[in-house]
């Protein structure tokens, strides 16, 4: 897929030979005061060194046999500041970072290193003041899409770069070869394979992608125009989700998309699952659609797939509390967890993280039954999205604010109180009606979330934005992506991972947080539709989003507070907008004219809709009366 910017990045046609030093010095150029030592890998056995001096270094020469824009990066420790990582092209600068004051691993990247065929890229590793150590150089392809924020807050656009750059780090470059089951206990692994198209979601000191991660990465991702890595991953969590596993698909894969990551699966009838993720995945695939328009998420695999986890799933998983509620068993991860908090102690069978999680899933498989064509069977997920929505607040759940319930356990007790997860799921994914019971648990989730009920792992607080975006909480989801970004140098509590930052659903999520959420866009490229609400917090006068793909090509997105929005339509067809604007106004203008519009009631609130038709490169701006 070509980018904004003509470029293409296509198949791999570089290979960093030896990256992870397990062979020895084989492919690097050694100076003095360098080696290879075995004394503070990141993974595996080996690791480069650099003692102390401005003259130490270590080198690649890498010739590129294509034309590409490439991320070079690399896992470094230092005891000191002044070390340099450098990537240079036929021996002129291409990018060069300053290696950060930590002794323990943190990853650095030199973003987006244009290449033609023949070019010779120079990767450089220097010392400063103080040793340094060097592991896992890892080669991406620039993503296809470029997507660029501006605005009136500098933050806001420092931190769309930094997680733009950051997740593009992490896509895996396909057709290398790398290890397979690397993990805290096996660090070098069990053997290599080639890699498909793919990226980290989930812990860096893993060789694998996570099926939770993944789906709350699928948006951001999108957005980072990684069209062919979503269908991979997506692809191959549905294809694991067989009768033999109960259709739960499998937790985690190896980068080949093939291999099951040996750490969370044992055997067909004991590997890591939690119910919410079926569910989750099949919402995403929804997402993948609706973000891309490809055919392949309601061809008959991954129809089979969405289709077997909304009905038999349910069916096999709805034995100790009958009442069509997917349940775990209450007996741990590798027995089926009914949660996500995996940390709790509790025994639960049915969690609000699932319940939710099942209802978006009956919305998602309706859109994508109608998408098919499957007019009845789209009506009758529908219904029973309805239906268990109804059974949620009339039988399921109890009490409001601290005391509502979010889960049940072994015995049949209901259980209140904060469960991080199967607390904030429920009016994440809008399963709680819009008023009083809703206003008062989003009090309670960012109470406890700030306070003493505070996740100790950024991942896990990386779901608040969306929380609180979906519930029309602006200055509180800004506030949790201001926490997210501001903690990315934070050490994380799981030390092989290094620092928050290097966890990969804190870049994704904020991408997708920045477009989707305070943007308010949603696209419907199967329908060319698209739609915008803005969510700017009060100190954000305006933001532009630039080279959003959608389709078959791109979007560009301001939003002028909540009064005005101004989209262009960089696609092939023409496409109908709803400019969405919250309250009820009487005047709406339509590049410059009066327009007219529709009042819908959206989640509980009035917003004043305006639909206009926006052909193949036009643009237009509707804006409302400030009142």
């Amino acid at each position: 897929m070509p980018s904004p910017n003509g470029c293409y990045v296509g198949p791999s046609f570089l290979a960093v030979a030896n990256p992870g030093f397990e062979q020895g010095e084989q492919g690097w150029v050694w100076g003095d005061g360098t080696g290879v030592a075995t004394g503070n890998p990141h993974t595996g056995r080996c690791n480069a060194y650099l003692d102390a001096g401005r003259e130490r270094q270590v080198r690649q020469v890498v010739t590129a046999s294509g034309k590409g824009m490439y991320d070079v990066s690399a896992w470094i420790a230092a005891g000191g500041p002044r070390g340099a990582f450098q990537v240079r092209v036929n021996g002129a600068p291409a990018g060069e970072v300053a290696v950060a004051d930590r002794s323990f691993y943190s990853r650095h990247t030199v973003s987006r290193v244009a290449l033609r065929k023949g070019d010779r890229m120079e990767i450089v590793f220097a010392s400063g003041g103080a040793w340094v150590n060097v592991d896992d150089v890892m080669l991406s392809p620039a993503a296809p899409a470029d997507p660029r924020v501006t605005s009136s807050d500098p933050l806001l656009a420092e931190m769309f770069e930094w997680a733009k750059r950051k997740a593009n780090s992490w896509v895996h470059l396909p057709g290398t070869v790398g290890p397979l089951n690397v993990d805290e206990r096996q660090p070098s692994g069990s053997g290599t394979a080639a890699y498909a198209p793919s990226y980290w979601a989930g812990y860096a000191h893993r060789s694998g992608y996570y099926a939770r991660d993944t789906a709350h990465q699928v948006a951001g991702a999108q957005i980072l125009g990684l069209i062919e890595e979503n269908k991979t991953m997506l692809g191959s969590f549905a294809a694991s989700a067989v009768a033999a596993h109960v259709y739960y698909p499998v937790w985690a894969y190896n980068f080949d998309a093939r291999t099951y990551l040996s750490i969370d699966y044992h055997s067909p009838d004991f590997f890591v699952r939690e119910v919410p993720a079926p569910f989750e995945l099949v919402e995403k695939t929804e997402q993948a659609y609706r973000w891309s328009g490809d055919a392949f998420y309601i061809d008959d695999a991954m129809w089979d797939f969405c289709r077997h986890t909304t009905m038999e799933f349910v069916e096999e998983h709805d034995r100790l509390k009958p009442n069509g509620v997917a349940e775990g068993t209450g007996r741990g991860i590798f027995q089926g967890a009914a949660s996500y908090n995996e940390g709790s102690g509790e025994q639960l069978v049915e969690a609000g993280d699932a319940f939710a999680s099942q209802y978006r899933a009956y919305l998602a498989a309706s859109a994508l039954a109608a998408a098919r064509g499957e007019e009845e069977q789209a009506a009758r997920y529908a219904d029973r999205a309805v239906e268990l929505r109804r059974y949620f607040h009339h039988g399921w759940v109890a009490n409001q604010g601290a005391a509502m319930t979010r889960a049940y356990d072994l015995s049949g007790a209901p259980l209140s109180g904060w469960g991080r997860e199967n607390s904030w799921f429920m009016p994440m994914k809008r399963l709680l009606l819009p008023g009083p019971r809703n206003d008062a648990y989003l009090d309670y989730i960012d109470e406890m979330a700030g306070g003493a009920g505070k996740p100790v792992n950024i991942e896990a607080i990386t779901y608040l934005p969306d929380t609180f975006f979906a519930n029309d909480r602006d200055e509180q989801a800004w506030k949790w992506m201001r926490h997210v970004y501001d903690h990315r140098n934070d050490r994380h509590p799981v030390a092989a991972q290094g620092i928050n930052g290097d966890y990969p659903e804190v870049a994704f999520t904020l991408v997708s947080q920045t477009v989707e959420g305070l943007m308010g866009f949603r696209p419907d490229a199967p329908r060319a539709r698209v739609s915008t609400r803005s969510h700017l917090p009060r100190d954000i006068d305006w933001v532009r989003a630039d080279n959003i793909p959608v389709g078959d090509g791109f979007f560009g997105l301001r939003h002028d507070g909540t009064h005005r929005s101004t989209l262009t339509n960089a696609t092939s067809k023409a496409y109908t907008w709803q400019a969405r604007f919250p309250g009820d106004h009487r005047t709406v203008r339509a590049d410059g004219r009066p327009h007219e519009f529709q009042r819908r009631a959206l989640h509980g609130s009035v917003h004043t809709c305006v639909n206009v038709r926006i052909p193949p490169g036009g643009t237009a701006t509707v804006e409302i009366d400030r009142e």
